[in-house]
Formats: C-alpha cells, sequence, structure tokens
C-alpha cells in the first residue's frame, strides 16, 4: 500500500478475497488520473516488490496504461484510469455480500 501512496495513487481499495476465490488472498484496486499515472504507479510497484523479493510477478496491459494487472500470487493489484474502472467496476463485484471485506485507503 506504501509504494501506491508514495506513487499518489487514488481510491486505493484493499479486498480480502479468501474465502471467495482461489485465485489471491487479496486484491487491491486503485486509480491513476491518466495513461502515464497508471503506467508510473505499476511501474514504481514493480520497482518496489522486486526489490522485496516479489520480482516475479506477472504483469498485463503495462504498454496500454488503461488497466495493469500485477499478480504476485497471493495479492493482485489492479491499476485503472478512473474510466475504465467505473466501466468494469470489479470492487463492486467482489465484495457483493459482503459487510467489512473491502477497506478503502
Amino acid at each position: 500500500m506504501t509504494s501506491l501512496e508514495d506513487s499518489k495513487g487514488e481510491q486505493i481499495v484493499s479486498i480480502d478475497m479468501r474465502g471467495k476465490s482461489a485465485l489471491a488472498d487479496h486484491m487491491v484496486i486503485v486509480s491513476g488520473r491518466s495513461h502515464r499515472h497508471v503506467t508510473a504507479v505499476a511501474d514504481h510497484l514493480l520497482r518496489d516488490l522486486k526489490e522485496h523479493g516479489f520480482g516475479m510477478a506477472k504483469v498485463e496491459g503495462l504498454a496500454n496504461g488503461d488497466w495493469v494487472l500485477i499478480d504476485t500470487g497471493d495479492i493482485i493489484v489492479h491499476v485503472f484510469r478512473p474510466e475504465v474502472r467505473s466501466f468494469y467496476n470489479i470492487e463492486k463485484m467482489w465484495s457483493v455480500g459482503d459487510s467489512g471485506d473491502a477497506t478503502v485507503h
């Protein structure tokens, strides 16, 4: 989370995925203001992950800058432009029927 906050990521939401999906234990969703900001937030996070021994993260969408997915295995991070985040609204999909599982930072 610190990496995302340091990069000025906006509307950071963390969702506890344990018991909901075998994909990951946690999902983090964050917005960037533009294509360039989305790419910068993702790049900064990838550098921090590598420094902390998580250099094998899978990354998709970095070249486009609309929606970058970073999969570390236990945590999946989605970095969106606001319009794309609003369109897909994945935090709602994964939080339906839950109380308290989604944490906004």
